[in-house]
């Protein structure tokens, strides 16, 4: 080969070659770009639960960037939220516009409707145990209760708790499907969570937020609180639905929203799950919630409340009113005594005092420590049962 060929050999090839290198890097760029490398290092604790009622599914993990999709857990929860349809019979007066027509036709008569409402609920058990909301059910006098897979059936109450906002139904239908209870206590704030119900009548809709505060108490809804704050969006019908975890566990029972509207703005409240088992046990076997009772009334402490009072102490809560012939009356308690201690817990404010005793049986035996005309006492007295609420 003479060295005009091996030039015109090297200059074809090489003309060649870039011309392959020019369409791999047009219409190929992929094989011309290296792909980075990513580690994501997962902890024991990020692929489970926390001390959950079930391990989570192995589909729904938790890592750097969160789960793709919440499918999973509420395919587990939902069929056991229902949706409750309730009817009463209301008495309403009716009023004449001008008054000239009462003056001629005297007073209208009373006239009785019926009046429709619906709400959510959760199957507790196979056994068909329903947990929902008080004012879901009130004065019911037709409960009718709806499930996922079409089937229907009318309900009845097997106890009530206003004091909670809880109520206990049964329905009787085979095969149902349970919830699996979470664990409330092991709530975090930021912990992602959903509500689950039947908002506006629309159907089964799920929502999802996190877990805003735990322990939220002094909001006014109820006698006893202990609520999870949640922004997952609650409207009217999902009262006494599920709020659920990243694993589909029950976690609360949605109960209210704090709203001018009406509508949901990103403040709800649930009745933690840890709560609301024992209150419904209670209802199961007694049909009412038994707690004990001292039957007094009491008010925080202020320095202007200890300045009016004489006292030289904010701590432990003013007696303000006092049950006759009941257990503080029988043991000589009087309004305007201090009471600071009961057995031997410090007594902060009213709510404790509240919940120290409320969860005792009545028949329990109590120390009272305070403070009586300038005077410490420590008296012992019992406590009596506590009268169920009456709503109006």
């Amino acid at each position: 080969m003479n060295f005009h060929k091996l030039i015109q050999f090297v200059l074809l090839y090489s003309i060649l070659g870039l011309l392959i290198a020019f369409f791999v890097v047009e219409f190929w760029p992929e094989y011309t770009t290296q792909r980075p490398v990513v580690e994501i290092k997962e902890s024991a604790a990020d692929v489970s639960p926390k001390n959950l009622a079930e391990p989570a599914s192995a589909s729904i993990q938790k890592n750097a960037a969160g789960p793709v999709s919440y499918a999973d857990a509420v395919k587990k929860a939902a069929p056991a939220i229902v949706n409750i349809y309730t009817a009463k019979v209301v008495t309403e007066q009716t009023r004449y516009a001008d008054p000239v027509f009462q003056y001629f036709f005297g007073a209208p008569t009373p006239h009785k409707r019926m009046q429709t409402s619906l709400g959510s609920g959760v199957i507790m058990s196979e056994q068909g145990i329903i947990l929902t909301n008080h004012h879901v059910v009130a004065d019911a006098t037709e409960i009718q209760v709806s499930l996922t897979d079409g089937r229907t059936a009318n309900a009845k109450v097997i106890g009530v708790d206003p004091d909670t906002d809880l109520a206990a139904l049964a329905i009787n239908l085979n095969k149902l499907p349970a919830v699996v209870l979470g664990s409330s206590d092991q709530m975090d704030v930021g912990d992602v969570v959903l509500a689950i119900g039947n908002p506006f009548g629309v159907g089964q809709t799920v929502t999802m937020g996190i877990v805003s505060a735990t322990g939220r108490d002094h909001v006014g809804l109820n006698t006893f609180e202990n609520f999870i704050q949640t922004d997952a969006a609650i409207n009217p019908g999902n009262s006494g639905g599920g709020l659920i975890d990243a694993y589909g566990n029950l976690i609360g029972i949605n109960t209210a929203i704090f709203s001018q509207s009406g509508g949901s703005q990103g403040i709800g409240f649930a009745i933690p799950i840890s709560l609301a088992k024992d209150v419904m046990k209670q209802l199961i076997e007694h049909g009412q919630v038994i707690r004990g009772w001292l039957g007094i009334e009491t008010q925080n402490m202020t320095p202007a409340v200890a300045q009016s009072f004489g006292l030289s102490t904010t701590k432990g809560v003013l007696i303000s009113g006092v049950l006759r012939q009941g257990p503080a009356d029988l043991a000589g308690i009087e309004p305007g005594d201090l009471l600071t201690q009961i057995n031997d817990t410090a007594i902060i404010d009213s709510r404790q005092a509240l919940d120290l005793t409320s969860a005792m049986t009545p028949g329990s035996e109590v120390t009272l420590s305070g403070i009586h005309a300038g005077q410490s006492f420590r008296i012992k007295t019992t406590l009596i049962q506590r009268p169920l609420r009456q709503i109006q």
